[in-house]
């Protein structure tokens, strides 16, 4: 009876499975923002689509649930192009001299440190939904001509999707 139980345990954690790899994924990054500056206020646009590998280990907990982290190694450019823009400024003094200031100043985003923590859930036998939370840092690099910094933002996204799966292979929108 004892040996019995036992068997009954083992087939039970059978279900449980790790899984890791690489996937890769065709991605659009689409951004905008608005920056003021001594009373002006000046809006721009960024996108990139870009193609971004990333490795993942996931476990299954049955043959229905598993849950899983992805992270993104490396970093990428929001943008194909590094933002430029050269302000002149024109002052007129007491006593009417002219004096004129050029400043030109460069930003660029670039994402960093992606993280997703996701669960699939299984509807069949190939198709699944996947639900999850996704952490990335915006890290802006800038050469301002005023001396100011952008800095660093934390974004926090949700993750929903619909995918099929066919062996080792999976396609997920």
């Amino acid at each position: 009876l004892v040996i019995m139980i036992s068997m009954l345990a083992l087939v039970g954690r059978a279900y449980a499975e790790i899984s890791y790899g690489f996937s890769a994924s065709l991605t659009q990054i689409d951004a905008s923002g608005t920056e003021t500056e001594g009373g002006e206020r000046s809006t721009g646009d960024a996108d990139n689509l870009v193609v971004v590998p990333s490795l993942f280990l996931e476990y299954g907990f049955s043959d229905t649930i598993s849950v899983g982290l992805d992270y993104i190694p490396l970093s990428a450019d929001v943008s194909k192009n590094t933002k430029s823009r050269t302000d002149v400024e024109t002052s007129v003094s007491g006593t009417a001299t002219t004096t004129t200031t050029s400043r030109t100043q460069k930003a660029q985003a670039e994402l960093s440190n992606h993280t997703t923590l996701y669960a699939n859930y299984m509807l069949g036998d190939s198709l699944f939904l996947k639900a999850g939370v996704a952490y990335v840092e915006l890290d802006a690099t800038e050469s301002l001509g005023t001396g100011s910094q952008y800095g660093s933002e934390d974004i926090y996204g949700a993750v929903v999707g619909i995918g099929a799966m066919q062996d080792n292979v999976r396609i997920e929108l």
